[in-house]
């Protein structure tokens, strides 16, 4: 586990130094697979700038992201249907009880 941690480590500082570097050329640097990499880039742990050209897939539409699982606006979609499925809960009204009969009533002493 550490020795994943370190190679981590070292892909981090070499793509801080390479910004332009593709995937390939990190994998082969750094001595790290690119199913690894792009592990990390699923996890957010790694991300890369514009000019890199890495990126990898949003798992449900397939448009080029950074890093994460999902893009900008697949996040959305999920967000607010999720927003959409949890049912805030009615408040409850309290109905008044029919009486018998509507009428005034004495006690006797």
């Amino acid at each position: 586990m550490k020795k994943l941690e370190q190679k981590f480590m070292v892909t981090k500082n070499f793509i801080r130094e390479n910004p332009g570097a593709n995937i390939n050329t990190v994998a082969k640097e750094c001595k790290v697979s690119i199913p690894q990499i792009k592990k990390w880039i699923r996890e957010e742990r790694l991300s890369f700038s514009q000019q890199s050209g890495i990126g990898i897939e949003c798992d449900n539409c397939g448009k080029m992201i950074r890093t994460g699982r999902f893009c900008a606006e697949c996040k959305a979609k999920m967000i607010n249907s999720l927003d959409n499925a949890y049912e805030k809960p009615k408040p409850v009204v309290q109905q008044k009880k029919e009486r018998e009969k509507e009428r005034m009533r004495f006690l006797d002493k």
